[in-house]
C-alpha cells in the first residue's frame, strides 16, 4: 500500500506539472478565473488518483463477508449484504436532479438557443405572410424560382431538366415511360383523397394508348381506355378538383403533395419538404414550375 501512496503521490505531481505546462500562459497577468481554473483542475487530479487508489486498495485487500444467498449459477453465489450508503444515496439524488431538471431547470423554463430560432422563425413567417398576402402571378413566379433554385434545383438542375435524366425533367409534365412505370407498378404514398392507384389497371395496347395520350400533353381524342383513368383523374385529366394527380399539368395541389409527402425517384427518394417552406412559398414554388416549358 505504502508504494501505491507514493505512486500515486509521483502521478499527481507528474500530472499537475503537464497541465501547468500545457496551459500555464494562461495564468500570467490578474485574471484570477484562470487560477481558479488551475486549482479546480489540481482537485479534480488529486481527488481521481485518490479514489481510483482506494478501490485499487481494495480490490486488492478486501475479502467478502456475510450470509450467501440460496441461488448461484454455476458456483457463484450472492451475499446479502445491504448496497452500499453512499450507492444508495448517489441513486436517490440523480433521481431528485432528474425531477428537477425536468420540471425546473434548464431547458424547461431557462432561455434556449434553438427556442429563440423557433420564436424568430415563427415571426418571420408570420411577417412574410402579412407582407405577400396577395402576391400577383409575376411576383410567384420570381419568388417561386429563387426558391427553386435553392431547394430544388441540386437534384433537378438549374434549368430544371433533371440532371441528364437523373431526376424528374420538370419541363415536360411527364414521359410515356414514366406513365407506363406507374400503370405498371401503381402509385402511393402522396396522399390525395382518392388513394392509391393500384398497380395493372390496364396493360398491353391499352396501356401504351393512354401513356402516350398523357405524354403527349392530353391533347386530341382520349383513346376508348383512358376511361379507366378518367374515373379517379377526371375526363380531362386534371385531378378533379385536386382529388387525383393533375395529369395535364404540374398545379399547386400535386407539387403541395409532393412537398409534404415526398415522391421515390431514379436517384433516390425525394424527401419531405414539409415544414421547410411556408404556404406562399410552396403556391409561388408551384406558379414557377407551371411556367416553364422545354426549350423556352
Amino acid at each position: 500500500m505504502k508504494k501505491m501512496v507514493i505512486g500515486g503521490i509521483i502521478l499527481i505531481v507528474v500530472l499537475m506539472a503537464a497541465t501547468f505546462f500545457v496551459a500555464g500562459d494562461a495564468f500570467q497577468g490578474d485574471d484570477y478565473i484562470n487560477a481558479l481554473t488551475m486549482l479546480g483542475a489540481m482537485a479534480i487530479i488529486t481527488i481521481t488518483v485518490a479514489t481510483a487508489l482506494k478501490y485499487v486498495n481494495q480490490i486488492k485487500n478486501d475479502r467478502a463477508t456475510g450470509e450467501l444467498a440460496d441461488e448461484s449459477w454455476d458456483g457463484i453465489g450472492e451475499f446479502k449484504n445491504p448496497i452500499p450508503s453512499g450507492w444508495g444515496l448517489i441513486f436517490i439524488g440523480v433521481i431528485i436532479w432528474l425531477l428537477w431538471y425536468w420540471f425546473i431547470g434548464y431547458p424547461t423554463n431557462q432561455f434556449s438557443q434553438i427556442g429563440q430560432y423557433n420564436e424568430e422563425v415563427l415571426e418571420y413567417n408570420k411577417k412574410f405572410k402579412a407582407k405577400w398576402e396577395n402576391p400577383s402571378d409575376e411576383t410567384l413566379v420570381a419568388m417561386g424560382e429563387s426558391t427553386f433554385l435553392v431547394q430544388c434545383s441540386p437534384c433537378h438542375g438549374v434549368d430544371a431538366e433533371g440532371i441528364e435524366g437523373k431526376a424528374q425533367d420538370l419541363t415536360h409534365r411527364i414521359t410515356k415511360e414514366q406513365v407506363l412505370y406507374t400503370i405498371k407498378n401503381g402509385s402511393q404514398g402522396l396522399g390525395f383523397s382518392m388513394g392509391a392507384m393500384p398497380p395493372g389497371l390496364v396493360s398491353g395496347k391499352d396501356a401504351e394508348d393512354i401513356a402516350e395520350y398523357v405524354a403527349g400533353g392530353l391533347k386530341g381524342e382520349a383513346p376508348a381506355a383512358f376511361a379507366t383513368c378518367a374515373g379517379c383523374h377526371g375526363a380531362d385529366g386534371k385531378g378533379m378538383n385536386g382529388m387525383a394527380p393533375n395529369l395535364a399539368e404540374y398545379d399547386e395541389t400535386l407539387i403541395s403533395k409532393v412537398l409534404e409527402h415526398g415522391k421515390k425517384a431514379s436517384i433516390g427518394t425525394m424527401p419531405s419538404f414539409k415544414g421547410r417552406l411556408n404556404e406562399t412559398q410552396e403556391k409561388a414554388l408551384a406558379k414557377f414550375i407551371s411556367s416553364i416549358k422545354a426549350g423556352e
